[in-house]
């Protein structure tokens, strides 16, 4: 056998007996790997390849590629990964796990799950709800703060992203050379642009050795809990790169896949989650990198795919497509949505923003989550009283402001989200943000008061404590003349939805980009 002929580690692993196990082992094949699922194990083989971006051509490597994926991800998902298995030759010249014999091979060892436990697969069945999305984002949020800082250049390290692109598109014949560089040259006059906060962000310890690979099919539900798995282990560096960057290939994957509202609330719990609107603008561009690396990923396992060749080409220039999309001139705007508790502001908002400006769409700046994170405390636990004094709730409406003048400076669409029953918070934010040049539309949601009398008794959780007691305050207030678009909130949501859509388009004369189909699931 020569030393990439695995024909014989393919026979034992794929052998029931090898296992004790009754029925037939499955086995799942990519470009760089085949996993054998045999009883409650699966046991992850890495294919003899030497590629430009990975090398497992011995047996010495594979073992420690294997050893070094283990510990990779193991602390990502507790109870998933069991170990490492080395075959061996076994005396009569056959194989063996673990044997005193020479080594042949080694394999990940991991506990088996359904493979409809996979994300990848949970999209296809339309089973990622908002609430598990959200998960996931707090999870990808603890991961990142954990992940290792390593030293390097924000925008060095992307232009050797696209330096490594580049070599990945020569691999394959499937895209012209005036193709792979106009792609080349879009994504650069991106990265020149974004070169300065790169840095930046670099300098404060932001670039870290990440997943590297975080697509939904990395992804799994185990035990009741989003599972991060199968990072990047072959290679230091292409998983050592911005946070944000990881984070982009799973909103580049769900926008691929048409679930923009999904990838939308990940980055927007996302962001809750780690405290700051910085970066948010750099999505596009990172989403569009990792929209390009698939391409050629694809291009090239398109080149020995068989009967699937045909079907991955396409794949592969849906992703092309998809980068340079993301690659275009999407000007930022901002709306605002008022109105008191009850009328729906927040499912508006969230509904709205994966419409709104470039993918993956506006960042939802709500009062309620804003007024939280300035007491340091989770958005779902309960403030006292005098966190709502008025004194307070003008830095939050000040705060609002600032952060949707920031947003639209960084080039990011903006959905401002809080009560605004005030005349001079409304034209406080109106004279705030007139000097960004940004379009701005502004709504004020009204619904009957035994309506919203209904809807805010009916609350279970979430940002808002809003109670009937604050309600019945409000409705005594007098909110001064409205000057904002009323929208009735009566109705089922859909309907405030879609008057929104046409009402913010409407206001800047242009409508969305990209719009990414999906539906997700308050201020005081």
């Amino acid at each position: 056998m020569s030393p990439d002929d695995q024909s014989a580690v393919t026979a034992f692993l794929a052998a029931p007996e090898t296992h004790g196990a009754r029925g037939p082992v499955e086995i799942i094949e990519t470009h760089i790997s085949k996993v054998f699922l045999a009883g409650d194990r699966a046991y992850k083989l890495k294919r003899a390849v030497k590629l430009p971006y990975a090398d497992f051509s011995t047996p010495e490597i594979r073992l420690a590629t294997c050893h070094k994926e283990f510990d990779l991800n193991a602390p990502a998902a507790p109870g998933l990964y069991l170990g490492v298995r080395r075959i061996t030759r076994a005396a009569g010249g056959g194989l063996e796990f673990d044997g005193p014999g020479a080594l042949v091979d080694a394999v990940v060892e991991m506990v088996r799950f359904a493979q409809d436990a996979l994300f990848d697969r949970m999209a296809a069945a339309g089973q990622l709800t908002s609430a598990l999305m959200e998960d996931l984002a707090v999870t990808i949020a603890g991961f990142h703060a954990r992940a290792p800082v390593r030293p390097g250049g924000g925008a060095d390290n992307m232009s050797a992203v696209l330096d490594i692109n580049a070599a990945g598109f020569a691999t394959s014949d499937l895209f012209p050379p005036a193709e792979i560089a106009a792609l080349d040259r879009a994504c650069r006059v991106r990265l020149g642009r974004h070169a300065g906060e790169l840095d930046r962000r670099a300098a404060q310890g932001l670039i870290r050795r990440c997943h590297g690979d975080l697509h939904l099919r990395n992804i799994c539900l185990f035990e009741g809990k989003p599972r991060l798995f199968d990072c990047i282990d072959f290679s230091d560096q292409i998983a050592t790169v911005d946070v944000l960057y990881d984070l982009a290939f799973l909103l580049m994957d769900l926008w691929h896949r048409d679930l923009g509202a999904l990838a939308n609330r990940v980055a927007n719990r996302y962001f809750d989650e780690i405290g700051t609107d910085e970066g948010f603008g750099l999505l596009p561009f990172f989403m569009a990198v990792r929209a390009s690396v698939r391409a050629h990923v694809t291009a090239t396992f398109a080149q020995g795919a068989g009967a699937r060749a045909a079907r991955e080409a396409e794949a592969a220039r849906r992703y092309y497509a998809l980068a340079l999309s993301l690659l275009g001139e999407v000007p930022p705007r901002i709306v605002a949505i008022g109105g008191l508790s009850g009328t729906g502001k927040t499912t508006a908002a969230e509904a709205l923003a994966p419409a709104l400006g470039a993918p993956p769409g506006a960042r939802v700046v709500e009062s309620d989550r804003t007024r939280k994170a300035m007491f340091g405390v989770k958005s779902d636990v309960a403030l006292p009283q005098e966190a709502y004094r008025p004194e307070v709730s003008d830095r939050v409406y000040a705060r609002l402001a600032t952060r949707a003048c920031a947003l639209a400076g960084q080039g990011a669409s903006v959905v401002v989200d809080a009560v605004f029953d005030r005349p001079d918070r409304r034209a406080a934010l109106a004279a705030a943000v007139a000097g960004t040049g940004a379009p701005f539309a502004a709504f004020w949601l009204a619904a009957d008061p035994d309506t919203l009398r209904r809807r805010v008794g009916a609350r279970r959780g979430g940002p808002s404590d809003a109670d009937l007691r604050v309600l019945e305050a409000q409705l005594a207030r007098d909110t001064g003349e409205i000057t904002w678009t009323a929208i009735p909130a009566d109705g089922p949501p859909g309907a405030v939805v879609a008057a929104l859509r046409q009402g913010a388009f409407a206001a800047s004369g242009a409508g969305p980009i990209l719009s990414g189909r999906g539906s997700p699931e308050g201020d005081r």
